[in-house]
């Protein structure tokens, strides 16, 4: 019996089909990805699809929202409960469109605005010059300590004092280590900068209890809402209630237009899964598989960025081993292992080379596997990167990627 996609457009419905054979049958270690559950990809693939709702709940400009109004409401209820936030904001459509919104709400254009390197862990929208957030504000940055490669708490205190940033990002797209917001507060308090807290990497490792929540110490949290969280791809922010409107406002009307209504039904999905007691558990999992996975590559003589990890990532230095990120990455996909070049701090290659690979385990733990299984993939790392250009050795491994994958399968009975 053919499904109602694959009369209708089967080469979607053959590129889905084997998108979905890809996903099961090769290990997935960007930090950035996950696999959701059944009931998100039914929310997120349901008639909520159909409808526009500009506005926010009860102040909408169309009619026939009675009903998708409780899912908005849910979703930014169950937002606050998790994470024990005043406001939630459920609407941006990435975590992009979140930093976007916050910004607008909190800055005037020109503004100075302190934010992470973008070669040394920090986003795009950071402060990046070729990014919206380097253009409109004035960005100055700090970066990790050269020599352990961690933050610097006290240089950023001194960046601070001497620039006088009217907000202060803290969070990372590339960063392996537990963040201090506490200091970070301390440090905005003293030169009386606004706190925003861009936690899209950690975001299900605060709410499984693995990392320290940000949300006591911000003003306002942004977030993504697919990456350890498990949820659709999407975006949301949470704020203190002095904050509220103002976010609402810079979000829609300021830079959105109707919501995507059956994304937010997911999100609302994803955060009552979050709150189950299993996930505390796999938050838990998740950081210790990262552990094994980093402690593994070091085993096979990979150099680890600032020697390990305290949550789903880690930053390999693939210099020891003669090979760039852009090479390491094409020949780990060749053999079924699916990762993403990354600079590395002080990354003497351009960025679309890099020295370096950006491996996560959120995925891996989604699929049930555990630390055995981390080292068994760095033992295949190892066997790939000394041998970057054997056919054969790309083929075995993908074989038992392959075969590893059959055990620890995330959508055995498709999706």
């Amino acid at each position: 019996m053919t499904s109602p996609l694959e009369r209708t457009d089967p080469e979607i419905a053959d590129i889905i089909r084997r998108e979905l054979e890809r996903q099961n049958t090769t290990i997935q270690l960007i930090a950035s990805e996950n696999f959701t559950s059944r009931a998100v990809l039914e929310a997120q693939g349901s008639v909520l699809t159909n409808k526009y709702s500009e506005g926010y709940p009860a102040k909408r400009y169309y009619g026939g929202n009675r009903v998708v109004d409780e899912a908005e409401n849910l979703a930014r209820d169950r937002a606050c409960a998790l994470f024990g936030a005043q406001h939630a904001n459920v609407q941006p459509h990435s975590g992009a469109n979140a930093n976007q919104a916050a910004y607008m709400a909190l800055l005037e254009p020109g503004d100075k605005v302190m934010g992470m390197r973008l070669d040394q862990g920090g986003h795009l929208t950071h402060g990046s010059p070729v990014n919206f957030s380097g253009r409109m504000y004035d960005f100055v940055a700090y970066g990790v300590d050269d020599e352990t490669e961690v933050l610097d708490y006290d240089a950023i205190r001194d960046l601070a004092v001497r620039e006088r940033p009217r907000m202060i990002i803290a969070g990372a797209t590339a960063y392996p280590r537990i963040i201090d917001f506490e200091a970070f507060r301390a440090i905005a308090d003293d030169v009386g900068a606004l706190l925003l807290v861009d936690a899209a990497h950690i975001a299900g490792l605060v709410a499984g209890g693995a990392h320290p929540s940000p949300v006591p110490m911000a003003d306002v949290v942004t977030f993504t809402t697919h990456k350890t969280l498990r949820g659709p791809r999407s975006g949301a922010i949470l704020s203190r209630s002095d904050y509220a409107a103002g976010i609402d406002k810079a979000v829609f009307p300021g830079l959105q237009g109707g919501p995507l209504m059956h994304v937010i039904a997911a999100k609302a999905v994803a955060f009552r899964e979050a709150r189950a007691p299993d996930f505390r558990r796999y938050a838990a999992d998740v950081v210790q598989n990262a552990q094994a996975l980093a402690a593994g590559l070091a085993a096979e003589g990979f150099r680890i960025v600032s020697g390990g990890t305290d949550n789903h990532l880690m930053l390999v230095d693939l210099r020891p081993f003669g090979v760039t990120g852009k090479v390491a990455q094409e020949a780990l996909d060749r053999a079924g292992i699916t990762c993403n070049k990354n600079a590395i701090p002080n990354d003497p290659e351009k960025p679309f080379v890099t020295s370096g690979l950006r491996l996560g385990s959120a995925a891996c733990t989604t699929a049930g596997m555990g630390p055995d299984q981390m080292r068994e993939i760095a033992a295949l790392i190892g066997h790939v990167l000394r041998a970057v250009d054997d056919d054969a050795a790309a083929a075995d491994v993908r074989e038992q990627a392959n075969r590893l994958c059959s055990k620890f399968t995330p959508y055995p009975e498709g999706a």
